[in-house]
């Protein structure tokens, strides 16, 4: 392969379909929290602060493993990187199954933290790659597409798990109230077992697509030679920081993680904070990554044909505040319709901000990249801020204080920050 056909590959449907299927399958894995930290409650008996955890370890290991993971990429390049990534996450998913069953909670947690391990360094190729195989100007629409892969595999997610694992919650619930401490050992050890076998499949299959990657048609591409900014050589020389609209990009990714992690997989706590069945409150996630499928529907229409994608993702946040203040000044089924709605104003998000911060960085992509995936981590430490909070306050009051201050500086960064140092 010539050094022009490595650098960015004539043909971008076939890469846009296989980087497709990537999204789809770590968006199953990653909308699986939602529906998982309902179950953890009730398999190992856990309080919601402890059952938030869920959330903590899989969204903390981007912070720790994105870094590493760009390191890894510069030598393995980002295909094999992919690759690498999903036997990570199959290694990650068989802990997880197999701790379950045991009922031995940290050793579920370290499955979990090994699967984001797996997308942490998914993340950090994928991402980048689909921005910079066409036209940065114009990535947001094909993140868009990505997205909609992504959140397809999240509506199915606690439908799959609800239907294989979570059934029958409502009754189990009854039988545990009328039984004796080994009955009660006895049951959830039985509902706890309901997960294995969904988690080997996934492992399996995760498996075999890391090796169904490795000799697939994706080709490499140089960020170095396709990223490039004008003033790329002056820039480089001062490292990072000489490009201040990454750093306000990555705060602001923290913060959109934050929210879309509230709105998708914090909804059903949510929901049953105002006393709604468990039975029903498992599906709200689909609800939320059903309006953010609307969302990229929208922007893929509109990006870059009728508005650009900066001028976009103000109008989300925007939109974002208004959702916000509904979701709190409402009450029972309509203020969670509301935080669903979320999902509508979170859907081009990432795939403006991604773009917009690494826009220019040449050579230092892959570290920008990986530092934008550390923003990830603002999934572990907002709905866990949110699950202590809600203790001791009223738990739509504390919605409001994380989520509205959020949008606004979302809004801020797509007004002004990221055109920070790049002016």
């Amino acid at each position: 392969m010539s050094a022009t056909t490595a650098s960015k590959p004539q043909d971008t449907f076939t890469p846009m379909l296989v980087i497709g299927l990537l999204f789809f399958i770590f968006g199953f894995v990653t909308w699986l929290n939602g529906p998982l930290i309902q179950f953890v409650e009730l398999a190992f008996d856990l309080d919601t602060v402890n059952a938030f955890l869920v959330l903590m370890v899989f969204y903390l290991s981007y912070f720790f493993f994105a870094l590493p993971a760009s390191w890894l990429l510069r030598r393995t390049g980002m295909k094999k990187g992919m690759a690498i990534g999903l036997l990570v996450m199959a290694a990650g998913a068989l802990a997880f199954g197999e701790f379950a069953v045991r009922r031995w909670y940290p050793g579920a947690l370290s499955g979990l933290f090994v699967m984001g391990a797996g997308v942490a360094l998914l993340q950090t190729a994928a991402n980048p790659y689909i921005s910079i195989l066409g036209p940065i100007d114009s990535a947001a629409q094909r993140i868009a597409f990505m997205g909609i892969c992504n959140k397809v595999a999240g509506i199915l997610a606690p439908l799959v798990l609800g239907a294989l694992v979570m059934h029958g919650l409502g009754d189990l619930k009854t039988q545990m109230e009328s039984v004796d401490a080994a009955g009660r050992a006895a049951l959830l050890d039985a509902f706890a077992a309901r997960i294995h076998l969904p988690y080997v499949a996934m492992a399996i299959v995760l498996a075999g697509l890391g090796v169904w990657i490795v000799r697939s048609p994706l080709p490499e591409i140089r960020a170095a030679e396709v990223n490039r900014a004008s003033d790329e050589g002056r820039a480089a020389a001062k490292g990072l920081f000489a490009y201040p609209h990454l750093w306000l990009g990555v705060l602001c990714l923290f913060l959109y993680v934050g929210v879309e992690v509230m709105a998708g997989d914090a909804i059903g706590t949510y929901g049953r904070s105002f006393g709604l069945p468990v039975d029903e409150t498992k599906f709200f996630t689909s609800f939320t990554l059903a309006a953010m499928l609307a969302g990229y529907l929208a922007g893929l229409i509109a990006i870059p044909r009728f508005v650009s994608q900066a001028r976009y993702l103000a109008l989300s946040a925007a939109l974002g505040a208004i959702f916000a203040l509904g979701a709190f000044l409402t009450r029972g089924y309509v203020s969670v319709g509301f935080v669903a709605a979320l999902g509508f104003a979170n859907a081009m998000m990432w795939p403006a901000i991604f773009p917009l911060a690494i826009a220019g960085l040449g050579r230092l992509t892959e570290t920008g990249s990986a530092l934008l995936i550390m923003g990830i981590a603002g999934g572990a430490i907002v709905p866990q801020l949110f699950a202590l909070l809600r203790e001791r306050h009223d738990f739509q009051l504390v919605f409001l204080a994380i989520m509205l201050p959020s949008y606004l500086y979302i809004l801020y960064y797509a007004l002004r920050g990221y055109r920070a140092g790049r002016e």
